[in-house]
């Protein structure tokens, strides 16, 4: 990666890339998860969204199923999951595994860096907005203030846009729809108890774009809703290097955060 002293490591099991403050004096704390589609790494996201402006570490964490934690049989195994109950196997593992590791791998970052006390922020892109929205709704770090980017705030949904673009059915089961009632975050707007920014793609799918226009409705004065001109689903080219929508996204992340932090 470019991004210029970056720290990576390992927090708790979970593989990170550190962007630390400008200053040495201690800074808060915001954690971002990538996309599963450009940036599709916790090292693309950094160089997609470093928030340079923001006087934190802003730290990237890389998702289960990704980067050194793809499956045995690497993206030909994630592929075949994938295919086969993209629900079931891809997003309910994924979205629980790193919820579930979050306040480890938080306090792991506290002990090896100078991080202020007190909330921090979250943030992430599609399927890693679905992990920020959750650590969020489960409540056991403090958090200040959420920045999301082409979110999944419904499951269902987003699956209706899988089966368009890759032209297949899901087949629904009683414990998927379950699944999918769990990761549906406009009926859940009251679990997520910290100021929200929602940032969708003017060109971008439809079932990212009103369920995220629903939730800003949902949440009020607490959320925030940025259409961005142009943009697809992506802030990134297949090899990680950010498009033109990225600064964009990254200037909205870096004053919402800036404001609340």
């Amino acid at each position: 990666m470019t991004t210029s002293n970056a720290v990576q490591g390992v927090a708790a099991g979970v593989p990170f890339v550190a962007l630390p403050p400008a200053g040495e004096r201690p800074a808060p704390l915001v954690v971002t998860w990538h996309l599963m589609e450009p940036p599709a790494s916790e090292a693309a996201m950094a160089e997609a969204v470093p928030m340079r402006g923001l006087d934190a570490w802003r730290v990237y964490f890389g998702l289960p199923m990704s980067g050194d934690r793809l499956p045995e049989g690497g993206f030909d195994e994630f592929f075949r999951r994938a295919g086969e109950d993209y629900v079931l196997q891809v997003m309910e593992p994924v979205t629980g595994q790193a919820a579930d590791e979050f306040p480890a791998a938080v306090a792991e970052l506290r002990e090896r860096f100078a991080i202020t006390d007190g909330p921090i922020g979250v943030a992430g892109g599609s399927a890693g907005s679905t992990v920020a929205l959750e650590v969020l709704a489960r409540a056991e770090v403090p958090i200040a203030a959420a920045a999301v980017v082409s979110p999944v705030v419904q499951l269902a949904p987003a699956v209706g846009r899988n089966e368009r673009f890759y032209g297949m059915s899901y087949p629904w089961t009683d414990r998927s729809r379950a699944v999918a009632d769990h990761y549906d975050y406009v009926s859940r707007a009251a679990e997520l108890g910290t100021d929200l920014l929602l940032v969708v793609g003017e060109a971008d799918d439809v079932a990212f774009r009103e369920p995220s226009a629903a939730l800003h409705l949902a949440l009020g004065e607490s959320s925030k809703l940025v259409t961005v001109p142009g943009m697809g689903h992506t802030m990134a080219e297949e090899d990680g290097t950010p498009n033109e929508h990225a600064a964009v996204v990254d200037a909205e992340f870096t004053a919402w955060f800036s404001a609340r932090l």
